[in-house]
């Protein structure tokens, strides 16, 4: 569709849920998401989207370029860059040392690989920053995933099953354990009542500078990769 900063792509979604049609701009693959409550006609959502434009295009102009993984690049790792090297020769995938990110096998495979060496490394070390916070409030948490999420930096359901984006592993501390904090609060409070909030911030006293990191500099950790 074309937009006044030029063509893009837009995705239709349908939503049992969804309650008025919404727009949103997927920062990961640069598109413009329209989601549909079930009986809302197609054409609505057309007229939603001229009528907000210039909100789109403003928007999907301010993204950041995509920054592919590669031999010779580097990958943010607790906001500090860290060098890609790629070791063909090598064996054991994808490894962290002497402050490098080295990379084994063929070139093809070199970013699939540094996905998983950091989605690893996002799920061992989210999985004790939860555990450990729960433990100190008495609280259980049943099991902690990492996926490449494109809405929700972590989530935490009914049954205390805590999931966290691996990509906030590019994040500085700070905002990774205020992120692990937020969900970790709601093993006790579904909800943001003030009960929530004055957990939250004894588990992590981070809220105010994590939550501006993430709107201002969020869109690059999706970005990436």
């Amino acid at each position: 569709m074309a937009f006044p900063s030029g063509p893009a792509t837009v995705q239709w979604r349908r939503s049992a849920r969804a309650r008025r049609i919404t727009l949103r701009i997927d920062a990961r693959h640069g598109q413009v998401v329209v989601t549909l409550p079930m009986r809302a006609a197609k054409s609505a959502g057309v007229a939603l989207l001229r009528q907000n434009a210039d909100w789109v295009s403003t928007h999907l102009a301010a993204l950041p370029d995509v920054a592919p993984f590669a031999d010779g690049g580097s990958v943010t790792i607790d906001g500090a860059a860290v060098p890609i090297r790629h070791v063909p020769g090598g064996r054991g995938g994808a490894w962290l040392a002497d402050g490098t990110l080295h990379v084994s096998g063929d070139a093809e495979f070199l970013a699939r690989r540094v996905a998983d060496c950091l989605r690893d490394e996002a799920r061992r070390r989210f999985s004790a920053q939860a555990l450990a916070k729960a433990a100190g409030e008495r609280l259980v948490v049943r099991r902690v995933t990492v996926k490449d999420t494109r809405t929700r930096w972590g989530s935490c359901s009914a049954d205390g099953a805590l999931m966290f984006c691996w990509r906030l592993l590019m994040a500085p501390p700070y905002v990774q354990d205020y992120v692990v904090g937020h969900e970790v609060a709601h093993l006790r409070h579904m909800n943001h009542a003030p009960a929530f909030w004055a957990l939250c911030d004894a588990l992590s006293p981070h809220r105010v500078a994590a939550t501006r990191w993430l709107r201002e500099e969020g869109a690059r950790l999706l970005r990436t990769g």
